[in-house]
């Protein structure tokens, strides 16, 4: 994972991640997608957080394990209704400290690309083929590089428990660079978040993907399997190992 500090490996952050990010996508459909995926499991969630989507895809009876660098995040995961489903272990998802084998290994919500460059997303895709069973599946989804610059800016909503925020955007192509800044105002002060992201085009993924012994097997616009086309501004690609 990143050398720099992540954000969430501070408790005062983990303890308000879910009220700072309630407006992220629901989990019906990657949950059920996930658990079509599956199987018979088991499946391994990279950057699980605090749980939103191994959770549920757990209490649906796939065996889930999450790994996680910000133990802060494990401790909101553990402290959920349904946590004894999931194990957990704090590490580097470059790497991916965990003994498998894994019919599944996903990342949902572009959790894949806080891996700070190249070198480490090819790392996780050759951790991940390691460690999947014969035929197995790596899931991931993200932005396309088009929509995120477009996206670049500044948006003002609410948390889920009233606080005002701000998103601030800001883009590099040349660097592939995404940083998202959140500001959260509240009576007991202002709250900063600065989250970098390394994007990265589909085809360039594809090619990490071969050169871990991964093939992509199906490419399409979200997790309800909407058709991928030139328009289409994310993506959810699943490889399989070959």
């Amino acid at each position: 994972m990143p050398d720099q500090a992540l954000p969430w490996q501070s408790s005062r952050v983990a303890d308000a991640y879910d009220a700072f990010f309630a407006d992220l996508p629901d989990t019906d459909g990657p949950v059920r997608r996930l658990a079509e995926l599956a199987g018979d499991g088991p499946a391994l969630e990279l950057g699980v957080g605090t749980g939103r989507v191994a959770l549920p895809l757990a209490a649906r009876g796939v065996a889930v394990h999450g790994i996680d660098l910000a133990e802060p995040m494990l401790e909101q995961l553990r402290a959920k209704p349904g946590a004894e489903r999931v194990t957990t272990s704090v590490g580097d998802f470059s790497t991916i400290d965990v003994d498998g084998p894994f019919a599944l290994v996903y990342a949902v919500t572009g959790t894949f690309f806080e891996l700070p460059d190249q070198d480490a997303q090819l790392r996780c895709f050759r951790s991940v083929a390691d460690r999947l069973v014969s035929g197995g599946r790596f899931a991931l989804d993200g932005l396309i590089p088009d929509a995120v610059a477009a996206g670049e800016g500044v948006r003002v909503r609410d948390t889920a428990d009233g606080r005002p925020m701000l998103h601030l955007r800001t883009f590099s192509g040349a660097t592939q660079e995404m940083v998202s800044q959140y500001v959260v105002f509240g009576p007991a002060g202002t709250e900063v978040v600065r989250v970098r992201f390394r994007y990265a085009w589909p085809g360039e993924l594809d090619l990490m993907a071969r050169l871990a012994g991964l093939h992509l097997v199906e490419r399409t616009t979200n997790w309800r399997g909407r058709a991928f086309g030139p328009n289409s501004k994310q993506h959810v690609s699943i490889y399989a190992r070959d």
